[in-house]
């Protein structure tokens, strides 16, 4: 039986979403995966007409937007100088599977990611959620950087602009200075150059939720993965009030660059010279339970980095298969991440504890 196409035009009047809405901590029974609702014309909005029928899909937050469980991180390959070609084919084989949604950063690869992905974009910026970060906490500094990513990505605007992996509090108060970060999103999203604004972290929950309730952000990129529960955990102490405020929650560092997976095995010692990283110790779940796990969390997606098209595609297989996990099953997996915890959250802070 030939498969049918489905059109902007097609797809307005029934679409397949997941509930935006569960409980902190719990999953989703499988009669509550996805339901048949109306979805309206936005025309602001991009569309991938591949995506509804390739994975459960899931509000994001309160933009309106349908997004895949599964999204394309800029990181990996497409951050690596040199691999233009690669990234190019990853990128285009991500979007003709369904991906919708790409995050990337302007400190990627130093503007490599936002380069690789511009190519793309160029041609095909009508179909995928186009999501980059500024990493300065100043007016000025955010401004600039923003005029280069709109550069690099070959588009007048972005749908998320998002602040870069906010550590700490003095951060925080840089961001909400008279001259700070916030004043240049306010006003690139006042003047359309940036539709959402969002805050990303990896390092401490508290942080990051003294900042959620000092600005009604539109999106928080947080990383969230198996080994999470087990220290500074961002699915205790920051996911629940993300999930009141009604924000869009983008999960990320699923597998940790590889390092939580079992079919990874770590460099000799004296190769591993990032002294964060340096573990004798290879990872202990596979790539669908990590991938599985996120997608079962209250998220409206998880992005992941890829080393090449043949990972986007396994990786998207998952995402079509997906059936959320059971609280059993869940912790079966957090408790298989316990022995690799340091490995598996390298980028949290470590000063205090274990």
């Amino acid at each position: 039986m030939k498969k049918k196409t489905i059109t902007r035009r097609t797809f307005l009047g029934t679409g397949l979403a997941a509930a935006s809405v569960v409980t902190a901590g719990r999953s989703l029974a499988p009669e509550e995966t996805y339901k048949l609702i109306p979805v309206k014309k936005n025309d602001e909005h991009p569309f991938n007409p591949v995506t509804y029928g390739a994975m459960p899909t899931r509000s994001l937050g309160k933009t309106g937007y349908k997004v895949g469980v599964l999204s394309l991180g800029g990181q990996a390959t497409l951050e690596v100088k040199g691999r233009e070609e690669e990234s190019e084919k990853i990128i285009n084989r991500a979007i003709d599977l369904g991906i919708n949604y790409i995050d990337t950063a302007a400190s990627y690869g130093q503007g490599v990611s936002q380069l690789n992905i511009g190519r793309v974009m160029k041609t095909r910026r009508s179909e995928v959620w186009l999501s980059t970060k500024t990493g300065d906490r100043t007016y000025d500094g955010s401004m600039r950087l923003l005029e280069e990513s709109l550069t690099k990505l070959q588009t007048d605007h972005l749908d998320t602009w998002q602040l870069h992996n906010v550590q700490r509090q003095d951060q925080v108060d840089l961001i909400f200075a008279a001259d700070g970060a916030i004043k240049a999103m306010e006003k690139a999203k006042a003047e359309g150059m940036v539709r959402n604004i969002g805050i990303t972290g990896h390092f401490e929950p508290l942080v990051l939720l003294e900042a959620i309730k000092r600005f009604p952000f539109d999106s928080i990129l947080m990383a969230v993965n198996a080994a999470d529960i087990h220290y500074l955990s961002f699915k205790n102490y920051l996911l629940p009030e993300a999930q009141k405020q009604g924000i869009a929650i983008i999960g990320m560092k699923i597998a940790t660059r590889g390092r939580m997976l079992s079919c990874w095995t770590p460099p000799p010692l004296e190769e591993q010279t990032d002294v964060r990283l340096r573990t004798p110790k290879p990872g202990t779940i596979s790539i669908k339970e990590a991938l599985t796990y996120n997608m079962s969390l209250p998220v409206s997606t998880s992005i992941i980095g890829v080393d090449s098209v043949a990972q986007i595609e396994e990786n998207v297989k998952i995402a079509s298969g997906f059936s959320p996990l059971s609280q059993a099953q869940m912790e079966e997996i957090e408790l298989k991440t316990l022995p690799i915890v340091r490995q598996g959250l390298y980028f949290r802070r470590w000063d205090i504890g274990v």
